[in-house]
C-alpha cells in the first residue's frame, strides 16, 4: 500500500505556492528553507510530477500546481476552523477566535460599536474581520460567520434576518453650509454627485427609481469603494448615497430628499450549520443578531 501524504506537505505546498519562494514561505510559516524544500521534493515524489519550476528568482508553479491551489486552500481553512473549535471552550470559559466577514462599509461603520459591546461580556473571544464586498465562502470555511445583504441559498447554512438596510441621499454639514438643499431630483442633478465608477447588475437593478437616468457620467467623483465614497461625502465634496443607519449615527451627515430612494436590502447573519451548537460561534452569532436588529430595524 502506498504511503499516505502527510498533512505537513500540503501546508508547505500552499505556503510556497502563495509566497513564491522557499525563503518567503519559511518566514510566513515559521519553518526553515531546508524543511520546506524537503517537503516539496517529497510531495513531488508522491504525486509523480513536478509542482514547481526552479528559477533564480524563486519557484514558479506549474499548471498542475495551480490547479491544486483551491483544494489546498480548502484544507487550510478547515484546519483553521478545527483549531478554533477545538480551543473554544477551555476551562468552561468561552474563548477562541471567530472569523467574521462582511462588507467594507458595515465592517468600518457598524461593527466596531457592536463588537465593543460584545467584548465587555466576552473578553476571551477574538474576532478576525474579513472585509469585502465579495462574499466569502462559508461552506469552505473561508469565514465562520457572515453579515450579508442577501439571504444565502445553500441549505448547509443557517441564516437569521435581523432587519432592513435602507439607503438615502446625504451630504456633510460643511457642504450644506455652502449650498442650497435640492428639493427635487432635477435640482439634485445641479449639484456635484458622488457615486460608482463601474456599473454592475446590482447597481442597474437598484437605480431605476431615482427619478432620473443614472450612469457613471453623472458623477463628479467616482469610486467603486463604498468607504471612499463615504469619505468624499464627509469631506464636503458633494452629495452621495449612504446607508440611513450610517447617517443616523453620524452628526456630520445630513439626509437629503428623504424617501426619494426606494432601495432596501435585507440584512442576514449567517453561519455553517455545523457550528450552530458550538458555544463560541453561537455567542458571536446571537450577539450579532441582537445588536444588528437595533441598527437595522424593519
Amino acid at each position: 500500500m502506498k504511503k499516505r501524504i502527510g498533512w505537513e506537505l500540503y501546508r508547505s505546498f500552499l505556503a510556497v505556492l502563495q509566497e513564491g519562494s522557499l525563503s518567503a514561505a519559511a518566514r510566513a510559516t515559521g519553518s526553515t528553507q531546508p524543511t520546506l524544500g524537503r517537503h516539496i521534493d517529497e510531495l513531488e515524489t508522491h504525486v509523480g510530477y513536478s509542482l514547481f519550476i526552479r528559477t533564480q528568482s524563486g519557484l514558479v508553479p506549474t499548471e498542475r500546481a495551480v490547479s491544486l491551489e483551491k483544494l489546498a486552500l480548502d484544507m487550510s481553512h478547515l484546519a483553521q476552523t478545527f483549531e478554533r473549535v477545538a480551543l473554544s471552550n477551555e476551562d468552561g470559559i468561552i474563548n477562541g477566535t471567530v472569523r467574521l466577514t462582511t462588507s467594507d462599509i458595515v465592517g468600518v461603520e457598524v461593527l466596531p460599536a457592536v463588537l465593543s459591546e460584545f467584548q465587555k461580556d466576552n473578553p476571551k473571544i477574538e474576532i478576525e474581520l474579513v472585509l469585502s464586498d465579495m462574499p466569502q465562502d462559508l461552506l469552505n470555511r473561508e469565514a465562520d460567520i457572515a453579515v450579508r445583504m442577501f439571504r444565502p441559498k445553500q441549505s448547509q447554512l443557517i441564516a437569521r434576518k435581523v432587519g432592513t438596510c435602507k439607503f438615502g441621499f446625504c451630504a456633510s454639514k460643511r457642504y450644506i453650509e455652502n449650498h442650497a438643499l435640492p428639493k427635487t431630483a432635477e435640482e439634485l442633478r445641479q449639484h456635484p454627485l458622488i457615486g460608482y465608477d463601474k456599473e454592475t447588475d446590482f447597481i442597474r437593478r437598484n437605480t431605476r427609481d431615482l427619478g432620473f437616468d443614472v450612469d457613471r457620467s453623472v458623477f463628479n467623483y467616482r469610486a467603486d469603494s463604498n468607504i471612499v465614497q463615504l469619505a468624499l461625502i464627509r469631506a464636503g465634496l458633494g452629495i452621495g448615497i449612504c446607508q440611513l443607519a450610517v447617517i443616523k449615527y453620524d452628526n456630520n451627515l445630513i439626509p437629503i430628499l428623504e424617501g426619494a430612494i426606494k432601495l432596501e436590502l435585507d440584512v442576514w447573519v449567517t453561519m455553517h450549520e455545523d457550528l450552530r451548537n458550538n458555544p463560541l460561534y453561537k455567542a458571536v452569532f446571537d450577539a450579532l443578531v441582537l445588536n444588528l436588529k437595533k441598527v437595522y430595524p424593519d
